[in-house]
């Protein structure tokens, strides 16, 4: 069962930008693990990519909501014999609302899954990836990391983490043989708008959404070379390098305006 291609573990990879990223990285050549809640799909989709790309593939299934999740993945990896050569921190969920309404125990999972996973899983692996002098992390954080997100206020502070955090481990492997690259797109066409309860006549869902597909070909390329940030679109681009040219308050009231939706005033 042992082979000699690297092999790339992928959090969320039962839909949306986390399923393309693991059929890229079947593609391209890694045997894949695939990791999320829902058992059939990840087993659909396993069988799919072994087959189509004749690569070992493996299902785990967790909640990273758990935290106990993270370690629990690692040991049943090794378990399987199996190492980490490419780390994709994919999972995540947002959720829309009045922060002084929303459900606690939601957003306390959402910075379980956004965050702590993410930083856990990591920290887990790096240390074989230092003693092999080799290995690549791709982290998905989002436009929304660039600036604070009132009606989304807990899921933009945890975009903004992984954004930061992914950033300096960039600077800190360096010259390492280990490459950490955030993946930062902005409205995707995903079920992440259904999951977070955003109103549907947001501008978001509008002419500006990009499909999976160049968002997780553009991260993948971008891990790939070795590049610490990788913003997905021109538009997406302009948004995030024009938000700098103006007061953070400005940027903060037009972030709500968008997410009250049209229909809101």
């Amino acid at each position: 069962m042992s082979s000699a291609r690297p092999t790339a573990l992928i959090t969320g990879a039962s839909g949306g930008i986390g399923l393309e990223l693991a059929r890229l990285c079947a593609k391209g050549g890694h045997d894949v693990i695939l990791v999320a809640r829902n058992a059939p799909k990840l087993e659909e989709l396993a069988k799919y990519l072994g087959g189509m790309y004749n690569v070992r593939t493996e299902v785990i299934v967790a909640d990273l909501a758990d935290p106990e999740a993270p370690q629990a993945i690692l040991e049943e990896v090794q378990r399987r014999g199996l190492g980490v050569d490419v780390l994709i921190n994919n999972a995540g969920f947002g959720d829309w609302g009045l922060y002084g309404r929303a459900d606690l125990e939601k957003q306390l999972a959402m910075v379980q899954v956004n965050i702590v996973a993410l930083m856990v899983l990591t920290r887990l692996v790096v240390p074989a990836m230092v003693s092999r002098r080799k290995g690549r992390i791709l982290n998905v954080a989002s436009t929304a990391g660039f600036q604070p997100g009132p009606l989304m206020a807990t899921y933009y502070a945890s975009k903004a983490f992984v954004l930061s955090f992914s950033q300096a481990l960039s600077n800190e492997f360096q010259g390492t043989g280990i490459t950490v690259t955030a993946l930062c797109p902005g409205p995707t066409s995903t079920r992440f708008f259904e999951v977070a309860n955003l109103p549907k006549d947001i501008p978001m869902t509008g002419p500006f959404m990009m499909p999976v597909e160049p968002v997780a070909e553009a991260g993948y390329r971008g891990m790939l070379r070795g590049k610490a940030v990788v913003i997905p679109g021109l538009f997406n681009k302009l948004m995030v390098f024009g938000g700098r040219l103006v007061p953070r308050s400005v940027t903060t009231a037009i972030a709500r305006r968008i997410q009250e939706g049209r229909g809101n005033g």
